[in-house]
């Protein structure tokens, strides 16, 4: 079974890409969402959260979410630390529930792959680009938030062209009807490719 990394900068639209290739049948897993459930009910995060950021990192028993935000906003070390205590639970998850899957490829949504040094793990990549005033756009009105933070979290992250020279395939994501039509391209490559390995 395949791996396949999906990664973009914010704002981007990996999630609805995703979302996309599970309409087709594609097990998904997405690497955000487990991490903030892992945050949540992994005592030992916890623990170390706690200790890295103190007690206010858990009020009423819960990811103290804007708490930590605020701490890792212009704090590019602490955001390693944070990340390095996450993302090696997150990647055993995922290799759980790898193991339940029965396809020929699953795909993992996954913001950091290049800027974590984890393309080795995945046995293609795909990014999903957007310009920068629509990548902007959609996150105010997601998170509802202001252009200084979303520009702040872009600034943090590898820059499209660098993650697309990284890549196997590159969805442009400024049209769902032509973002539909890249997916099903992609998902049919995907499955050439795999048949003949």
């Amino acid at each position: 079974m395949k791996i396949v990394g999906l990664t973009g900068g914010i704002g981007s639209g990996k999630t609805t890409v995703a979302k996309m290739f599970q309409e087709l049948g594609v097990p998904l897993y997405i690497a955000d969402d487990r991490a903030k459930v892992l945050m949540n009910t992994s005592k030992i995060i916890r623990r170390k959260l706690i200790h890295l950021f103190g007690e206010k990192a858990y009020k009423d028993n819960e990811l103290n979410r804007p708490y930590l935000a605020s701490k890792i906003f212009e704090n590019a070390d602490l955001l390693k630390q944070m990340n390095a205590i996450v993302h090696p639970k997150v990647g055993a998850d995922f290799l759980r529930w790898k193991e339940k899957q029965t396809s020929v490829y699953v795909l993992k949504e996954a913001a950091i792959i290049f800027e974590n040094n984890m393309a080795s793990q995945y046995d293609f990549i795909i990014t999903v680009v957007a310009n920068l005033d629509q990548r902007i756009a959609r996150v105010i009105n997601r998170d509802n938030t202001t252009e200084v933070k979303v520009l702040a979290i872009v600034n943090n992250q590898l820059s499209d062209d660098e993650k697309v020279k990284q890549s196997d395939f590159v969805i442009i994501n400024h049209d769902l009807e032509q973002t539909k039509a890249q997916v099903l391209k992609i998902h049919q490559q995907l499955l050439e490719i795999i048949d003949k390995k």
